[in-house]
């Protein structure tokens, strides 16, 4: 399994900057910190007020100026890293030769990542057409994307007190679609955070939540689900991706990874309307609608991360709606093994 040093904030902000690449560097009143790159609208960075490690998976080409200046001038896709926000349905804006399935046909819409966004009222903010596959037909779109405080959920928490060794770091991100004209298509908001590759996803969910397996052949031994908690250890190399229902999910999923004899812990807080139209779909059954939550293990020339992905329901086609907005919160935590894993318990279990 490939390990990649964590990136540090002033670091990033170094290599950025001699890049060319514009960051903004957003201070929580708590303290935490969260660096935005404009170039492909991410969260490239978040980290606590007590130490410079980020907690999210950034590509290794950032360690340097000069590999970064390669990466970013190449014709590949400029996966820097960190909180992204794209479109689904992943098989018409993703498969280009939809639906000849070939894996060799996936293709990120450059329109799309890194697209061309500017600054705006300290929103990010990307205008871009797209080709949908199944339709034939073009979609053109506004995505703004901009953040604020989330304060740590468990400081009221009576056990808090006991883990004063943790820190904390958070944020709340805004994510806004509007269709500018109609799309007789459904298109739906599709948020991915990358962290460290090796760690072990959780999502409390529902009863037993089926799993749908989207991608790759994963072990038994890294899947595990029971009555109220989904889990996933995310190990292997290779590419694998799986998908729970908006049904059985409650909108709260968490990955923990350890380091240095520490462990991490993020969690992603999400609204999940099992009304709405959740229109990705597994990419050989095209009719099987419904899924809110997924996660992608890479490990892989594309990088060793894992991400933790969730869909807002759609809008255009059939919803009558032409403009959404979603919130969720990220927490993130850091310190003794023991500590983090109880914190866990008390957000997942």
């Amino acid at each position: 399994m490939s390990m990649e040093p964590e990136s540090r904030l002033s670091q990033l902000q170094s290599v950025l900057a001699e890049a060319g690449k514009q960051t903004i560097l957003y201070d929580s009143p708590d303290g935490s910190r969260v660096l935005q790159l404009l170039h492909g609208g991410r969260i490239l960075g978040l980290f606590s007020g007590h130490d410079d490690r980020n907690f999210y998976w950034t590509h290794p080409a950032l360690e340097s100026l000069t590999s970064a200046q390669s990466f970013y001038s190449g014709n590949n896709w400029h996966n820097s890293g960190g909180d992204r926000t794209w479109l689904s349905p992943e098989v018409d804006i993703f498969f280009p030769k939809y639906p000849d399935l070939d894996l060799s046909t996936y293709w990120q819409p450059r329109a799309l990542d890194p697209g061309a966004y500017r600054l705006h009222s300290n929103r990010m903010v990307n205008t871009l057409s797209l080709t949908l596959s199944r339709a034939q037909k073009q979609a053109d779109v506004e995505i703004a994307k901009w953040v604020g405080p989330a304060s740590n959920p468990l400081r009221y928490e009576k056990d808090w007190r006991s883990r004063e060794h943790l820190t904390y770091a958070g944020y709340t991100q805004h994510t806004a679609l509007r269709l500018m004209r109609p799309s007789e298509s459904m298109i739906g908001l599709w948020n991915l955070v990358q962290m460290p590759h090796g760690g072990e996803l959780q999502a409390p969910t529902f009863g037993r939540a089926e799993v749908k397996v989207y991608m790759g052949e994963i072990g038994s031994d890294d899947i595990s689900v029971s009555d109220g908690l989904f889990r996933y250890r995310m190990r292997a190399a290779g590419e694998h991706k799986i998908g729970l229902r908006a049904a059985s999910v409650t909108g709260r999923v968490g990955y923990l990874y350890e380091r240095d004899e520490e462990a991490s812990l993020i969690v992603r807080n999400f609204f999940v309307n099992p009304s709405g139209e959740y229109v990705d779909v597994p990419w050989q059954t095209t009719e099987d609608f419904g899924y809110a939550v997924q996660a992608c293990n890479v490990n892989s020339q594309l990088g060793a991360f894992s991400e933790l992905e969730y869909h807002v329901p759609a809008i255009g086609g059939e919803t009558g709606l032409d403009y959404c907005e979603d919130v969720s919160q990220i927490w993130a935590f850091r310190g003794p093994t023991l500590r983090v894993h109880q914190a866990a318990r008390m957000l997942l279990s």
